[in-house]
């Protein structure tokens, strides 16, 4: 089996997780009668709350979170598959939340979760600042999946700007298709998003299956959209645009292998030294 359909789920989530699954559920059954069979949701699907008290206050420890018990009874329900892209979720060992992804198998049950490690720490021009390490605690371990179409590797955002990660999934994980759910301010996302994404899908040779957070948030916070879809030779095979959607787009893994051998980067690997002269 090396070809399936993959969607995006392309939402603005708000400070109430009730009301983001509503969005959220509704998005995904409409994945699913366009034929999907991978769904994946952007980052913090569950809520964007920038208050990190509220923030706390409202998340769950994962047994008990909301959205994932729905998300796990969706993919049963229709035997899909479903990532929930990120949620907040509580840490039952330190006050920071995690920033978790979790996939979910079409039995229902989470397959795989990975919490982001790379930490968006940022002051940009426009004086816009975020410190994302104050209320969430980094991730330790790189992480990746056994699908029935090939091993995913599994990523959220500000990760999507470091290279090694996404060739250590690949050369160490087996990945040959990455998933990057995400909230990219808009003022980054015009700058970069799509630039990134396809340099990740070309060096690795590998597909990007990337749902993103769009519009206008609680306290102006604005986010850029643009959920895209990116074959392993960095062509764009859908992109979300603006506003909330649902998007999909038809994946052949055996063009993972063709364009792999093709350009052969990830075997050409040399080890080298720095020489400071």
């Amino acid at each position: 089996m090396t070809k399936f359909t993959a969607a995006c789920i392309q939402m603005t989530s708000g400070i109430d997780p009730e009301d983001n699954l509503k969005i959220s559920s509704t998005l995904i059954e409409e994945a699913i009668s366009k034929g999907a069979d991978f769904i994946s949701t952007p980052e913090v699907t569950n809520m964007m709350e920038p208050h990190k008290a509220a923030a706390r206050e409202k998340a769950a420890f994962e047994d008990d979170d909301l959205t994932l018990k729905a998300f796990r009874k969706l993919a049963q329900k229709h035997q899909k598959w479903i990532q929930a892209g990120s949620l907040v979720i509580k840490k039952p060992d330190e006050d920071r939340l995690a920033n978790r992804s979790f996939l979910i198998a079409p039995d229902g049950t989470v397959a795989a979760k990975y919490d982001k490690i790379h930490m968006f720490d940022v002051a940009l021009d426009n004086g816009e600042q975020h410190k994302e390490s104050s209320a969430y605690a980094p991730g330790t371990k790189a992480v990746t999946a056994d699908t029935p179409w090939g091993k995913l590797g599994l990523a959220i955002c500000y990760d999507v700007r470091f290279a090694h990660l996404f060739q250590d999934l690949a050369l160490k994980g087996g990945a040959e298709m990455f998933t990057v759910p995400a909230a990219f301010t808009h003022t980054t996302g015009i700058a970069h998003w799509h630039t990134l994404l396809q340099a990740r899908a070309i060096e690795n040779g590998a597909y990007v299956i990337a749902a993103a957070q769009c519009g206008y948030h609680s306290e102006k916070r604005r986010t850029y959209g643009h959920s895209l879809v990116i074959d392993p030779w960095g062509n764009v095979l859908a992109d979300g645009g603006d506003d909330p959607c649902v998007i999909t787009a038809e994946i052949d893994m055996a063009s993972v292998a063709k364009r792999r051998s093709q350009v052969p980067n990830l075997k050409n690997i040399r080890p080298y030294e720095i020489q400071n002269s």
